[in-house]
């Protein structure tokens, strides 16, 4: 078996993938603790969405390991305490994470990967992207839900939420189609509830 060269250019996607583990797993921690202080709370649909969201940043985790292995990459990770607050709270820091990966960190990273056109920085880039999308704007309705007239009401009820088990991609939507970021089969999503 012959061994990697690695490039100056490859170590800057190495770093990007890196950088992007250590943050779906911060994210993933972070979301598992709000899901149990959403329960303590009564707030089961809050703590139904934190639950697939988690496991959707886990699922993005995965994906960049994979590729990190691939090239040569480190996937050791220190995940630092999140601090909870109260559910509401949790869920708006959840929007500022979801909102940065989306505005920021995969738009930056994938510019870099599509440069050096390494396909599968970009795919477990793009995926994490398009899915990240999606978490946004759940975690913004459900502020909006909150926010409205009778919104607690749904944040007290258990709700399903559906996860694609190769990109992340999360919905409430239990007749979605292949799923809209990455095309995989509807039959391949995770319930969470």
């Amino acid at each position: 078996m012959t061994s990697r060269v690695v490039g100056i250019e490859d170590l800057k996607v190495i770093r990007n993938l890196e950088t992007a583990l250590e943050e779906e797993m911060k994210n993933c921690a972070a979301y598992k603790a709000y899901a149990a202080s959403a329960e303590d709370e009564g707030l089961h649909g809050l703590a139904s969405l934190f639950r697939a969201t988690a496991r959707a940043e886990q699922i993005h985790a995965s994906n960049h390991a994979r590729v990190l292995r691939h090239m040569g990459g480190s996937t050791q990770v220190s995940i630092p305490a999140r601090r909870v607050e109260s559910a509401v709270d949790n869920l708006r820091a959840a929007l500022v994470d979801q909102r940065f990966e989306v505005d920021y960190l995969y738009p930056a990273f994938l510019t870099n990967a599509v440069s050096l056109s390494d396909s599968t920085a970009i795919r477990s880039f793009h995926w994490a992207l398009e899915a990240d999308k999606w978490h946004a704007r759940l975690h913004s309705d459900v502020v909006m839900r909150l926010n409205g007239q009778g919104g607690f009401e749904w944040a007290r009820k258990q709700h399903d939420f559906y996860v694609c088990g190769l990109c992340g991609y999360a919905t409430e939507d239990p007749a979605v189609e292949n799923c809209p970021a990455c095309n995989y089969l509807r039959e391949k999503f995770e319930r969470i509830r």
